[in-house]
């Protein structure tokens, strides 16, 4: 048998449609031909990152399998107390949205007029609670075989903060998580910080300077394009929202693009340049989905997107399977035309 080949994730932000990406990561760990050298990761992608190096550490694939399971059980447990539920009508109508939800509108609505500081003064958080459970930070830590970035946006300075190796705390992936609506923003050394999505969703240049591994495979819930035009307030808020988290991220795939074009062209030196070999697991049955089934972590909903996550992948895998370690699958250049 072949040695596995090596590879880098990077995983995109998304509330609870980041079970797809559980069920992409599930499936990556099922199969011995692969060997994670770096994750990357944004929000619940940050959680979905420490969440297996915790569990990876503990018992390998298996145990990081086990742990991401455990994860989102206890989102889902933790959910059922929640007041923001499918409506019946939502139910009726087999929507996985909330959008009918009384409380979930009425949420929205103040989540416009009222901020954290005044609606959650005490600062009340249940993901906080989860994660504390669920992973085993010293182990994260002693996680050598895994390179790990997850990001968070500075409030003051408006950058990106990638956290490492022994930074990658509780506090870090609850900041990488902090959307501004929702929670007071989380102080780290002195500095406040909220979701990392806002300046990398996800941050990919970590796995070029700090791995060995060239394929990077990007694990993209979030839509970049879509054909409609948003008509009604919610739609256009939600459209805004996913052209801001896309933002930067479509920043860096232009600077890929750049920087191969001038490896190709011999313009830049071979031995000082990694040409990067990118790759995307997309989450195209999720785009139907309204943004607020995000806040759905009903236990079906969630394994439903980890089934249909696992079947992406496993698609994703039989077509390029043979292009890891030898090309890009994502036409960088058809993409900015």
């Amino acid at each position: 048998m072949s040695d596995p080949k090596k590879i880098n994730l990077a995983l995109q932000g998304g509330g609870a449609h980041g079970a797809f990406t559980w069920g992409v990561l599930d499936w990556f760990l099922e199969d011995s031909r692969f060997e994670l050298d770096g994750i990357t990761g944004t929000s619940a992608g940050a959680m979905n990152a420490v969440v297996l190096a915790s569990g990876l550490e503990a018992g390998g694939e298996e145990g990081a399998r086990a742990t991401l399971e455990a994860f989102w059980r206890e989102v889902s447990a933790e959910a059922r107390t929640s007041p923001i539920q499918r409506s019946p009508l939502d139910v009726l109508l087999g929507h996985w949205s909330l959008d009918y939800s009384p409380s979930y509108l009425y949420f929205d609505v103040l989540s416009r007029f009222a901020s954290p500081y005044e609606f959650n003064p005490l600062n009340f958080n249940p993901l906080r609670d989860i994660v504390e459970r669920t992973v085993d930070f010293e182990k994260v830590h002693c996680c050598s075989g895994l390179k790990l970035f997850i990001a968070a946006t500075n409030v003051f300075t408006g950058k990106i903060r990638v956290f490492s190796e022994k930074e990658v705390t509780l506090d870090a992936v609850m900041a990488s998580a902090c959307l501004p609506q929702l929670y007071q923003a989380v102080e780290i050394d002195g500095e406040p910080y909220w979701d990392g999505g806002f300046m990398g969703n996800p941050p990919l240049y970590p796995l070029f300077y700090e791995t060995e591994t060239s394929d990077v495979v990007l694990i993209q819930i979030n839509p970049i394009e879509r054909r409609e035009v948003p008509r009604t307030a919610r739609e256009i808020v939600n459209r805004l929202n996913e052209i801001t988290f896309n933002s930067t991220l479509l920043r860096e795939l232009r600077a890929i693009d750049f920087v191969t074009r001038l490896i190709e062209e011999g313009k830049l030196d071979r031995k000082e340049y990694t040409k990067v070999h990118l790759h995307r697991i997309a989450a195209e049955e999720l785009k139907p989905l309204q943004a607020s089934s995000k806040l759905n972590a009903e236990w079906d909903f969630l394994t439903h997107l980890r089934d249909v996550g696992r079947q992406t992948a496993k698609d994703w895998l039989d077509r390029h399977f043979d292009d890891i370690g030898e090309r890009s699958t994502i036409d960088l250049r058809k993409e900015f035309a």
